[in-house]
């Protein structure tokens, strides 16, 4: 996020939220239509200056992952907390965020193939789609081989 087109959004003590733009109070419901509508933001502590965006951000999650539908079960929790600290945790990192970039462009590419499906042949699609995935998944190994030393060797 750059720091010139986000909303800056203070905590105060009183754990309030206090969106600088709208000079209004803010629930944490209304963060996350940020989120969703893709606003960028940051969240400052009023008295430290903290930048302490994360820890909203897993706010959030919490009420989400407290609600009827969790989207991470206790066992993926118990491997996410197993790399932090670990050596792998920087490779992990860069593993996760790849796969969401790819779930999101695979979404977006689905939806924008959908629409026209019927003006086409569905598939050519399909063969994009693995193609794309194919060249998703040699990147991310020579990424990760990079990542852990091993980029000179071969599978």
């Amino acid at each position: 996020m750059s720091t010139d087109t986000e909303r800056l959004i203070k905590k105060y003590p009183n754990r309030r939220l206090y969106d600088t733009e709208e000079s209004r109070y803010i629930t944490l419901a209304e963060v996350k239509d940020l989120v969703m509508r893709a606003i960028p933001f940051k969240v400052v502590d009023s008295q430290t200056e903290d930048d302490i965006t994360r820890t909203i951000l897993l706010q959030i999650i919490m009420e989400q992952e407290a609600g009827g539908s969790p989207l991470f079960t206790a066992a993926m929790l118990e491997r996410f907390i197993r790399f932090y600290g670990d050596t792998a945790q920087s490779t992990f990192i860069a593993f996760l965020e790849q796969s969401l970039d790819l779930f999101v462009k695979q979404q977006r590419m689905l939806t924008e193939q959908m629409q026209g499906i019927w003006n086409g042949n569905p598939m050519d699609f399909w063969m994009k789609m693995g193609q794309q995935n194919m060249n998703f998944w040699k990147d991310m190994e020579t990424s990760l081989r990079r990542s852990t030393g091993e980029e000179d060797k071969k599978p």
